[in-house]
């Protein structure tokens, strides 16, 4: 289905996308404990979200973003039981994409 040609825009943007994510959509079939949904993390943050919007949230759109990853790592961390402190500074100090610890498969 992925490689019928849309007429609509709306479409071809979807099949688009779906197939670049496509070598990602199943992955909890091969990692044993991974979850095929992300209600549990949607759940974890939850918090922040609301206090995003109720403290009027982010100036910017890259502020937001910022803040996005920063309580996703930190709340992963926190549910890994690992210090976050050293992952950030890895980040920061990166001068490329860096993958961590704490994602399936990562090691």
């Amino acid at each position: 289905m992925l490689e019928k040609h849309y007429r609509h825009a709306a479409n071809r943007r979807l099949a688009h996308h779906l197939q670049h994510e496509q070598p990602f959509l199943f992955t909890f079939l091969n990692c044993p404990g991974l979850d095929a949904t992300n209600h549990e993390a949607e759940r974890a943050i939850r918090w922040m979200v609301i206090a995003r919007k109720v403290w009027g949230g982010n100036r910017t759109w890259a502020g937001a973003q910022t803040q996005q990853n920063l309580v996703s790592v930190l709340r992963t961390c926190w549910q890994q039981d690992k210090d976050p402190f050293p992952r950030l500074v890895l980040l920061l100090r990166s001068p490329g994409t860096e993958t961590l610890d704490i994602v399936p498969g990562a090691g």
